[in-house]
């Protein structure tokens, strides 16, 4: 059977800990759909477009032979509808604490009721990421401090070309 993972979401920006668990979740499916969500709450410093262009050039180091194809789509709508879509049978989840735990205890037994043969896997962040999120990265970058221990050289260029203009 091709088993197929979806990865969800905002990536605004994507960082080293994000890149970590594309990594590790392709040693578990055939192919990594990883959908770059819209969501409009969290108020993106990336447009959409960005994202997806953002995140498909951090996954270019992952060609190669023996790995999963990865495929980066722009997700809209319910989490369940866009994995169901994708012909996912798992989506993939990065954990880095206690707080990310309840909310994706939460979501996991609200998408079970959606779809109970669509399974959760969470993976948990590697020590070195547990402290990395996205949100902090900006404020980091916004305020002019050093975010090269926690994005990419590219995304760090993108980061600081927002905060310029």
């Amino acid at each position: 059977m091709h088993r197929i993972g979806l990865y969800p979401g905002t990536f605004d920006p994507p960082t080293n800990g994000h890149i970590d668990i594309f990594g590790r979740a392709m040693k578990l499916v055939d192919t990594l759909v990883i959908g770059v969500a819209v969501n409009e709450a969290k108020k993106p410093l990336f447009s959409l477009e960005e994202r997806v262009q953002m995140v498909k050039a951090e996954c270019a180091r992952f060609n190669g032979p023996g790995m999963a194809e990865i495929k980066v789509m722009p997700m809209h709508g319910l989490l369940m509808k866009f994995a169901e879509a994708c012909g996912a049978q798992m989506i993939l989840r990065g954990l880095r604490a206690v707080q990310d735990f309840e909310y994706e205890f939460q979501m996991t037994a609200m998408n079970e009721q959606l779809n109970p043969d669509i399974e959760t896997v969470f993976l948990m962040a590697d020590v070195r990421h547990q402290a990395v999120a996205s949100r902090l990265v900006k404020e980091i970058a916004s305020l002019g401090g050093d975010i090269a221990p926690f994005v990419s050289p590219d995304v760090k260029r993108a980061l600081m070309e927002k905060y310029q203009k």
